[in-house]
């Protein structure tokens, strides 16, 4: 897992970004008494040496519009007990204390990790890798151009064969076994 930190120049705040892999789990849409709706998972990151892994686990909004996509895409296979490891950027990290409700620490106050899910750069399936996203081109950092974002990345992977249309299908298609 990395921690980085940088100014953007132009708006004058500072970013506290994650980045990392671990497996997705959870994933719900949430819909509150006030606001709107929205996509939730939590991940549980690895970190610490290969040979004997820790998981750090992640409350996770999901912010990002090709995020919530994808996200969506990986529910079912999730949710058929499938492992689904994803490469991650979180973002605006916060705690959130709560108390037990039963179990062995009944009573006690514990601390969940809350994060944005900002962007996801790989998606595996039970070891296979189904998605893949772009490389992102150092020299066209400068376009602004709404098409630089997820619909490029689909056409050199078959990604998109399996999948057209932003709604359509999950990672527990045929196409993606």
């Amino acid at each position: 897992m990395k921690t980085t930190t940088h100014q953007s120049a132009t708006t004058g705040f500072f970013d506290l970004h994650i980045t990392g892999l671990g497996y997705l789990n959870r994933i719900r849409e949430v819909k509150p008494k006030r606001g709107e709706a929205f996509w939730a998972c939590d991940i549980a990151a690895l970190n610490g040496p290969a040979d004997d892994v820790g998981y750090t686990r992640f409350d996770c909004r999901v912010s990002g519009r090709d995020a919530e996509v994808l996200v969506k895409r990986c529910r079912q296979a999730v949710y058929q007990g499938r492992k689904v490891l994803v490469g991650f950027k979180l973002g605006d990290l916060w705690t959130d204390t709560f108390v037990y409700a039963k179990g062995d620490k009944a009573g006690q106050t514990g601390v969940s990790l809350k994060a944005r899910l900002l962007f996801i750069s790989w998606i595996k399936v039970n070891g296979e890798m189904v998605y893949q996203a772009p490389r992102r081109d150092e020299q066209g950092a400068g376009n602004d151009s709404p098409a630089g974002s997820a619909e490029q990345p689909e056409a050199g992977n078959g990604y998109s064969a399996a999948h057209s249309g932003e709604a359509a299908g999950s990672f527990d298609s045929p196409a993606m076994h």
